[in-house]
């Protein structure tokens, strides 16, 4: 399954240069659908075979992307993420949470900053709030938010409950690729986004609210118009996370966080929806139906 994708509606059809099929937003189309599919099958196997698997695989997931973001920081910027405490932090945030939920996860993080701190003092006083930011940033940015996917599937009926969040954000995505190269034509964000285009947007809308009041509806037995604000929320913050990573991007002057996927680009570029969504989808399904 994948994260965030284009919205918008220009974008050339063919890779002449190559002989590969790409989409008019831009992707490698065929690559695309076949990673996203591949990485669905996966994260169904684990949900569906023993929930803890689904832990492992967001663990993975968190180890690769901070990986990658810390590498496209120091590329683009020169900064450098205190790696090592980074990446045994974030995997202790991830796995904490499923047994001690929020106060694991603080816990986790509250270390791991303070490691990092100290970790750094090592390197000097030159670049070090610098690099001690970022190190912090990429901890909350991708394994805090990651820890909520986690704390879905830790309720009785967490494997539904990841289940909507993760249906809600690829209908999103599908939703608003669709309309936006069929009819996208008014540009959502042009300075930071220029595929994104206000057609996408309200197709992912009304793919993410019809989603979202069925599987909430079906699967979680809330009320309709409760999933049909879960959607929206989704929708809302799967976008912005897309739009959040596309400007990072910018800023470091890079095209892609890795070049691990096929099609996506790097882990990174297709958990940028993903991350802020499973915040969301945890605080309003404690709200609308409580585990």
């Amino acid at each position: 399954m994948s994260g965030g994708g284009e919205q918008g509606a220009a974008g050339e059809a063919a890779d002449g240069s190559t002989g590969r099929s790409t989409s008019r937003a831009g992707r490698d189309l065929r690559a695309a659908v076949a990673v996203g599919v591949g990485l669905g099958v996966v994260i169904l196997f684990a949900l569906f075979t023993v929930r803890q698997l689904f832990v492992g695989v967001v663990a993975i997931a968190v180890a690769v992307s901070m990986y990658e973001l810390a590498g496209a920081v120091r590329r683009g910027a020169g900064i450098r993420v205190v790696l090592p405490p980074v990446l045994l932090g974030g995997q202790a945030v991830v796995w904490l949470a499923w047994p001690y939920g929020r106060e694991g996860v603080l816990t986790a993080f509250a270390v791991t900053v303070l490691v990092c701190l100290i970790w750094r003092l090592k390197d000097g006083a030159d670049g070090y709030l610098r690099d001690v930011t970022a190190s912090v940033f990429t901890v909350v940015y991708v394994a805090v938010f990651a820890a909520f996917a986690v704390m879905l599937v830790v309720a009785e009926d967490g494997v539904a409950r990841v289940l909507c969040f993760l249906i809600g954000v690829v209908l999103s995505d599908t939703g608003g690729y669709a309309a936006g190269v069929f009819f996208g034509k008014h540009p959502m964000a042009p300075s930071i986004s220029p595929k994104k285009s206000w057609e996408g947007f309200a197709g992912s809308l009304a793919a993410g609210m019809v989603g979202g009041a069925l599987t909430v509806g079906l699967m979680l037995d809330g009320q309709w118009w409760q999933g049909v604000l879960f959607g929206a929320a989704l929708v809302v913050t799967a976008t912005t996370g897309d739009l959040v990573e596309s400007l990072i991007k910018r800023d470091l002057k890079i095209k892609d966080m890795g070049t691990l996927l096929p099609g996506h680009g790097g882990l990174m570029d297709r958990m940028d929806s993903l991350l802020p969504s499973a915040v969301v989808s945890w605080l309003l399904l404690q709200a609308f139906v409580p585990a």
